[in-house]
């Protein structure tokens, strides 16, 4: 599990993530410069668990080019330091 200090602002990243899927997996990668990094919850009403939500790891990211990706990390998702 990942700690709220894993990750510090400047820090760039490439964040790999693979989805399961019935003809294969999907993979897709994202680079960029950590803004911020920490948990939040999700409407999820079945989650059962503090406040009934479900708390997710987040990590926000800009790219080279401007945009602000907030990428939700699980157990098919891969971070690697770049700096």
């Amino acid at each position: 599990m990942l700690s709220l200090d894993s990750f510090s602002p400047g820090q760039r990243v490439r964040v790999t993530q693979q989805v399961p899927r019935q003809t294969g997996t999907h993979t897709i990668s994202v680079e960029g410069t950590v803004q911020r990094f920490g948990q939040a919850t999700t409407g999820s009403w079945f989650a059962h668990s503090k406040g009934n939500k479900l708390w997710l790891d987040r990590l926000e990211l800009k790219k080279d080019d401007g945009e602000l990706v907030v990428v939700n990390l699980d157990q098919f998702s891969r971070v690697e330091i770049l700096n």
